[in-house]
């Protein structure tokens, strides 16, 4: 940590908070501190430290998680062929592209990290947006986080129990060890985290790339049986045909996760951009190949009846070096896992700044310019879920809430246009493309509520549970309450040596 010796007053990355006894000494010298730095000129805040590499980066890495390397039988299973399978990829990804671009016009408008939550915020008030925070904070990411650090601690360990799955304990152990590990990592150093990401994503890349590089030998060799037929018994039911887009929009979800961390990105309104319009085509290529593939090599009985088509497709194709795949899916949910921590932690940090959860969340550590608090709050409800027994089938009950949210966020996109025509819109999407985006999703939405009421209705219900949590404690917060929250928040501020954001947002 540099000091400079030529002056008597401490850098902002230096202020350590006195010790204070109450919560009212606590307040007023969170006042002192506001002042001192805005007289410096500058406080403590996030810093801007990602760029254009590291934005792609987090969007691959992030996006390429266990998904292409396990799912791809959930889209082959309710598309019914391997051609409709094929269109369902690709149109999926077109889909997320669109959908990154509407997020671009967002991010630019609205320059906050916090993505879905912050827009909704702006949009359409503090309930929605709340409930938006509240579902994620359930259920949406430290679900998703358990499920991918689980995914990584089973696929590490399997070649030590090469006849059996691995012990359910070794595995939740495995995983624990791991989400704590780059909790650390996230709490410390940004540089960090986005060297891990770089790794990583260049190492799951290549991990595609070793795929599609055997399908292609595979193929030239003259095996193309599975290709004779490609639109043999595909389904076109409406309801089967939104389930498979729901398994294709699985693969690529994480698409908008660099809106998460909107303020530490250098330039975002020429990187938010540059880095959709890289890396969504890249993704959509390289998950488009792939699964070619896969189906040059695997029937579809055998990707069916697969629990990890990467690790199938391995095992038939690569010999003795069929272990590479369980490595390769190891890697990949590191990364993934990694990238989650680092976007979703702000999305809780900004909730928090909004006074939406409690003020700890928002706190800043001094030293390493990171909201430590939050990353703590979401790695310990992710360790939580770890050891829940049935945890994946959470997962079933939000993807349509999911789809719901991201519904509203465009539908704010074209609210804003009607009632902000004025605000400067650095990137300013053809309305075309909310308007396709938005019909896509409210059709996923509907479907979902004719083919699984069950799972629609739970999820119906947790957000619904939400409302009297918002009436409790932000709109008229009970006296109690709001007493055991400050507390909390004068021991958070003193153990984790930290200060609330001091930058400014209108």
């Amino acid at each position: 940590m540099a000091h400079t010796k030529a002056s008597n007053t401490p850098s902002p990355r230096t202020i350590i908070p006195t010790p204070v006894n109450s919560t009212a000494d606590f307040a007023a010298q969170q006042r002192n501190m506001s002042a001192d730095n805005a007289s410096q000129g500058s406080g403590v805040k996030l810093k801007k430290e990602i760029g254009l590499l590291d934005g792609v980066a987090i969007i691959v890495g992030v996006i390429v998680g266990a998904g292409i390397f396990v799912s791809p039988k959930g889209v082959l299973l309710y598309s019914g062929s391997i051609g409709q399978s094929l269109i369902v990829w690709i149109l999926c990804g077109i889909l997320s592209m669109v959908g990154a671009l509407c997020y671009a016009e967002l991010g630019t408008m609205i320059p906050k990290s916090g993505g879905d939550y912050a827009y909704i915020n702006v949009a359409f008030g503090p309930l929605p947006a709340f409930l938006y925070l509240w579902v994620a904070l359930l259920v949406i990411i430290p679900t998703g986080n358990a499920i991918t650090a689980l995914t990584f601690a089973q696929y590490l360990l399997q070649p030590f129990w090469p006849s059996c799955d691995a012990p359910v304990e070794a595995v939740q152990l495995l995983a624990a060890a791991l989400t704590s590990l780059l909790t650390v990592i996230n709490c410390y150093n940004v540089r960090w985290v986005t060297r891990v990401t770089d790794v990583f994503t260049g190492t799951k890349i290549f991990a595609l790339l070793v795929i599609v590089a055997v399908g292609i030998w595979y193929l030239c060799a003259g095996h193309t049986d599975h290709w004779n037929e490609p639109m043999r018994g595909t389904f076109t039911a409406p309801g089967l045909i939104a389930l498979a887009f729901y398994n294709g929009l699985f693969s690529y979800a994480g698409w908008n996760y660099l809106n998460f961390v909107t303020e530490e990105l250098k330039d975002p309104y020429r990187n938010l951009p540059r880095a959709i319009c890289i890396s969504m085509p890249v993704v959509t290529l390289i998950y488009v190949i792939t699964n070619v593939a896969y189906f040059t090599v695997l029937t579809p009985e055998e990707i069916l009846s697969s629990d990890a088509v990467a690790v199938t497709f391995g095992d038939k194709m690569l010999g003795f070096m069929s272990w590479l795949m369980p490595f390769f899916v190891a890697c990949s949910t590191f990364g993934s896992l990694n990238g989650s921590i680092f976007a979703s932690s702000r999305l809780f940090f900004v909730g928090a700044r909004n006074g939406h959860l409690p003020a700890a969340i928002s706190l800043i550590n001094v030293h390493c310019l990171t909201p430590v608090p939050s990353l703590i709050f979401l790695c310990v409800i992710t360790l939580i879920l770890l050891f829940i027994k049935d945890v994946y089938t959470l997962i079933n009950y939000v993807s349509y809430v999911e789809a719901l949210f991201t519904t509203l966020s465009v539908s704010g996109l074209l609210w804003l246009r009607h009632t902000q025509p004025k605000t400067e819109r650095p990137i300013r999407v053809s309305l075309a493309l909310p308007i396709i985006f938005l019909i896509t999703c409210l059709f996923l939405v509907i479907s979902s509520v004719f083919q699984s009421p069950i799972e629609v209705g739970i999820g119906t219900a947790i957000i619904i549970s939400g409302i009297p949590v918002y009436y409790l404690t932000i709109h008229r917060p009970v006296e109690w309450l709001r007493n055991l929250s400050q507390s909390f928040n004068l021991w958070c501020s003193k153990f984790f040596i930290c200060m609330p954001n001091q930058e400014k947002f209108d």
